[in-house]
């Protein structure tokens, strides 16, 4: 064992000092009920009779303060965690209003608000016959009012820490919104629910200001522990302390457990006891037969797709069709794909699947599934309930349900994983799970946002073969958002490429890939794109310099150059001969592609240029960061797009 050890960095005096001091503070009350109490008195002290009923009502009072709580307090925090509207930042004020006024205080407003002479007092007593103050129920309302905030302080942070794609993608799979609260979103923020519930208990448990004041201090009636204790400080003070130690243990059991975790953000666990996840080699597991149809009814449902706000386009798909959407950062995608689902304000989206018009649908009822980039799984269910929830939702039998489900788990080849939970799943088979999801929610229109993006290479490949595999029978349209050539190619029947929101192309990817109009698409495509003006002896290029090209254009046309990399020739030396287009530049990279090099040259007469050529080529040449080397480029190796 090594003698070395890291050290830890000393605090500062200054700061560590007073920091002392402060705990010295905090503990000194403590350590005083510590000491000061009889211990061997002390179950004399607990257990006589007005202890007791005390503590009886104490506990009665507490509970349905954390039941109003649970009642009120959960809706208002869902309400500030998800909602935006005006007055939110009053109506947070008026939630942690109760933590800073003193109790005394809230006391008072609670009678002018809910006593006798109050706002609200008279109509509750003629209307209901409801008196609140001097009464058990007047204790529940004092200690529902300061306990409450803890709650809604606490829910709000775990459901702000929650990703909305989650309660999103619930929606998308056909459950309305009351039941995607109950069954993602409340079981997936349970930490911080369970948190502020034992908060809030805690708190009702121990309110002594507010009830004093709004519901007086009745022995049986509304006299708590706390109460209690204040009387037998006057009397019995050995009593009182012996009472206070009990709530004080009450209190530190309370915190303990909860271990610092009071805001309660979810986190997403891995079973202790799961086995860990190795990510199989492509080919190792079993694909079952290709479904024919949707498994409910084999229907098919053209698209037609009018799209306004951020996005302007008008989308039309025959039943079967598969588009890859494309195109730079900001460039729409996943806004197009939100407005379809109908999640967004960017952009709005009339849209008819076969003969229905689902233009004014919410998103639970248009029968559109979504596929987020992280599949968003919900963790608490199987693989198998996750497969099954939009079939739920549907209100689909549990039983036939399960059955289906499982069905397009075997399908997808992950049916021997029907009962592990997401975390116990690798990235690939997580992603078939959420895929097998999708479908099995009998969807007319399928959306995938980069579906494969967060896979590596072997998994991906395999994917990418069972998702083709598996969309051959699918009878509605799919969009796939994708950054990838390979997946827009393979899987896709026709590219959208999307610029600012509008179409910039819309073709078979074979078309894409031979006249692509976009710079970046082109670049997807591992092609030198340049934009220019047509002039009378070639290309003026927008980044400065020209270029000879063996097509003519009118003078003044606008057009994208595009060159492929294996057609740059790269030299140590000036080149001779045929070659009409030359430039000298200086390696700036160098970076490996199957079994052959890119090479990425800098120039200042001419648009960063990108290489393909052999190791070998490399090697003869010398080729390192920073040297300086000659390009040339053949005119008739330039292919114009007129733009």
């Amino acid at each position: 064992m090594s003698r070395l050890r890291t050290r830890r960095a000393r605090p500062p005096v200054a700061l560590a000092l007073p920091a002392l001091l402060a705990v010295a503070f905090l503990l000194m009350p403590l350590v005083g009920i510590l000491t000061r109490t009889h211990w061997r008195d002390l179950g004399t002290h607990l257990t006589s009779p007005g202890v007791v009923e005390a503590l009886r009502l104490s506990l009665v009072v507490s509970l349905w303060a954390l039941g109003f709580s649970l009642l009120l307090g959960v809706p208002l925090a869902w309400l500030l965690a998800r909602v935006e509207f005006k007055g939110k930042a009053l109506v947070r004020s008026l939630v942690l209003l109760p933590m800073v006024l003193p109790p005394t205080v809230g006391g008072v407003a609670l009678l002018l608000g809910f006593g006798r002479r109050g706002l609200l007092g008279p109509w509750l007593e003629g209307t209901f016959g409801i008196t609140l103050p001097f009464h058990t129920s007047g204790a529940v309302v004092a200690a529902t009012f300061v306990a409450m905030p803890f709650l809604v302080i606490s829910l709000e942070g775990a459901l702000a820490g929650l990703k909305p794609s989650y309660e999103e993608t619930a929606a998308s799979l056909g459950s309305t919104p009351l039941r995607v609260f109950f069954t993602v979103t409340l079981p997936m923020v349970a930490p911080g629910l369970i948190a502020g519930a034992a908060l809030t208990w805690a708190r009702a448990l121990g309110e002594f200001g507010a009830t004093i004041t709004f519901a007086g201090n009745l022995p049986g009636t509304t006299q708590t522990l706390p109460l209690q204790v204040y009387l037998l400080l006057q009397d019995q003070p050995e009593a009182a302390t012996s009472v206070s130690l009990l709530l004080l243990a009450i209190a530190m059991a309370v915190l303990v457990a909860l271990r610092g975790r009071w805001t309660g953000t979810p986190v997403a666990r891995k079973d202790p006891g799961a086995p860990v996840v190795v990510e199989e080699a492509a080919g190792t597991e079993p694909v079952g037969p290709v479904p024919t149809g949707s498994p409910a009814d084999g229907g098919h449902w053209p698209l037609h797709a009018t799209v306004t706000g951020f996005n302007e386009l008008t989308l039309d798909a025959e039943p079967g069709t598969t588009i890859a959407v494309v195109g730079e950062n900001g460039a729409g995608k996943t806004t197009l794909l939100r407005a379809l689902l109908g999640l967004t304000p960017r952009a709005h989206a009339e849209l008819r699947l076969g003969d229905a018009d689902v233009t004014g649908l919410p998103p639970h009822r248009r029968q559109v599934a979504w596929v987020p980039q992280d599949g968003a799984l919900f963790p608490h269910l199987s693989a198998l309930a996750n497969t099954s929830y939009g079939l739920r939702a549907r209100r689909v039998p549990r039983a036939a349900a399960r059955a289906e489900a499982q069905a397009w788990l075997d399908r997808l080849g992950v049916g021997h994983l029907a009962h592990r939970k997401p975390a116990q799943l690798s990235g690939g088979q997580a992603q078939r799970v959420a895929l097998a999801r999708a479908l099995a929610a009998r969807p007319r229109l399928l959306l995938l946002d980069e579906p494969l993006a967060a896979l590596d290479q072997t998994t991906r490949a395999h994917v990418r073969h069972t998702l083709r595999t598996h969309l051959a029978g699918f009878g509605g349209v799919c969009l796939i958002v994708t950054h990838d050539p390979v997946e827009a190619v393979s899987l896709a029947d026709r590219v959208l490429v999307l610029a600012d929101g509008r179409t910039l192309q819309d073709a078979p990817p074979s078309e894409v890939t031979r006249h692509p109009r976009s710079p970046w698409v082109a670049r997807m495509l591992g092609r030198n794109a340049w934009p220019g003006t047509a002039s009378a002896d070639g290309l003026e290029l927008a980044a400065g310099g020209r270029l000879v090209v063996a097509e003519a254009l009118p003078a003044g046309a606008q057009a994208l150059a595009i060159i492929g990399p294996e057609a740059v020739s790269v030299h140590r030396d000036r080149p001779g001969g045929s070659p009409r287009n030359v430039w000298p530049g200086t390696v700036r990279e160098i970076t490996s592609v199957g079994s052959r090099l890119r090479v990425l040259v800098g120039s200042d007469q001419a648009p960063d240029l990108v290489a393909e050529i052999t190791p070998e080529a490399a090697a003869e040449l010398g080729l390192v960061d920073g040297a300086a080397v000659w390009t040339s480029v053949k005119a008739t190796e330039v292919t114009l797009v007129r733009l």
